[in-house]
């Protein structure tokens, strides 16, 4: 009896020992377990910040400058639809915080590409620091040509020397970026230009008579025929060639009347739309024809061809 007491004894004692080896090893392993996950969320939290500094900074870089894009526009949607998605890709490979503002005269009056821009310019949201005047016909294709911030003067994309169409050097049209205040120092752009051409040899003369140095693309790979896609067709859609009254005389002259502080419009519709997954915004704008200085917002197209034609033979 006594020796079965002592086996007893020692056998619960062992299986005491043994309960209390065990929990000491689920103690530890439970310690272990709660170190390996403090570490993984620490290490996971780690990338996570790690990332959100990378897009801070991403995002810090891409608000440093704001560019809105004015397209005077008229009747061309088919070109519309394939400039907004080429510009997105073209864009947001160089990290350019950028909006479509379309322009979209719906009066009865002649194209005033000029007034548009004036029109859009004063439109847009003071957010935006710098505009690009681009034509919805003109495609940058060369990824060298850059959208960034003109900072030392109004930065010509579409340069003579890589225009498909346009050599001459006093040329700023197609695309042009300019910073918000060398737009308000030459006062816009003439609003005398109703029909096609000259509005953009006017605002050279400005930007030089202001003291601005227009600055060009420089060691571009590519050159006249393959920098730029220009889009428009010319059977499709004839340009507005039409002189009448005095118009021809007067447009060759530098405009100290008009420009930005004297445009005349109404906004008859802000319309936000989506093409592909680009977002842009449509004003549709109404612009306003002062008869006595600009007659020829409405040629009579009979006289005004005639008078055009024989000009042009003269000139020839």
């Amino acid at each position: 009896m006594e020796v079965w007491k002592i086996i007893k004894f020692k056998y619960i004692f062992a299986c005491i020992l043994i309960m209390f080896i065990m929990s000491c090893l689920i103690s530890i392993a439970s310690i272990s377990i709660d170190e390996c996950k403090y570490e993984i969320t620490t290490q996971s939290a780690q990338y996570n910040n790690h990332n959100q500094q990378n897009n801070d900074d991403s995002i810090e870089k891409k608000s440093l400058h704001r560019l809105a894009i004015l397209v005077p526009f008229r009747d061309r949607f088919e070109e519309l639809l394939i400039f907004v998605p080429h510009m997105k890709e073209f864009l947001d490979k160089q990290n350019i915080d950028y909006h479509i503002f379309v322009l979209n005269q719906i009066d009865r009056f002649r194209f005033n590409r000029a007034s548009l821009i004036n029109v859009g310019f004063l439109e847009i949201n003071k957010e935006f620091d710098y505009i690009a005047i681009h034509d919805v016909d003109l495609l940058p294709i060369n990824d060298e040509l850059l959208y960034s911030f003109p900072n030392k003067g109004p930065y010509h994309v579409s340069s003579p020397e890589l225009h498909p169409r346009y050599h001459y050097p006093t040329f700023v049209g197609g695309i042009l970026l300019i910073k918000r205040e060398h737009f308000l120092q030459v006062n816009g752009m003439s609003n005398k230009y109703w029909g096609w051409g000259l509005e953009d040899d006017e605002f050279y003369v400005r930007l030089k008579e202001a003291g601005l140095i227009i600055v060009r693309p420089q060691n571009i790979s590519t050159g006249t025929h393959n920098t730029f896609k220009h889009i428009h067709d010319r059977n499709h859609r004839k340009r507005d060639m039409i002189k009448c009254y005095n118009q021809r005389e007067v447009t060759r002259k530098r405009d100290r009347q008009t420009g930005l502080n004297n445009v005349t419009y109404k906004i008859l519709g802000t319309i936000a739309m989506t093409i592909g997954d680009t977002p842009l915004t449509v004003l549709n704008i109404s612009l306003m024809c002062d008869k006595m200085t600009t007659p020829w917002c409405e040629c009579d197209k009979i006289v005004g061809s005639k008078d055009g034609k024989s000009k042009e033979k003269k000139k020839s």
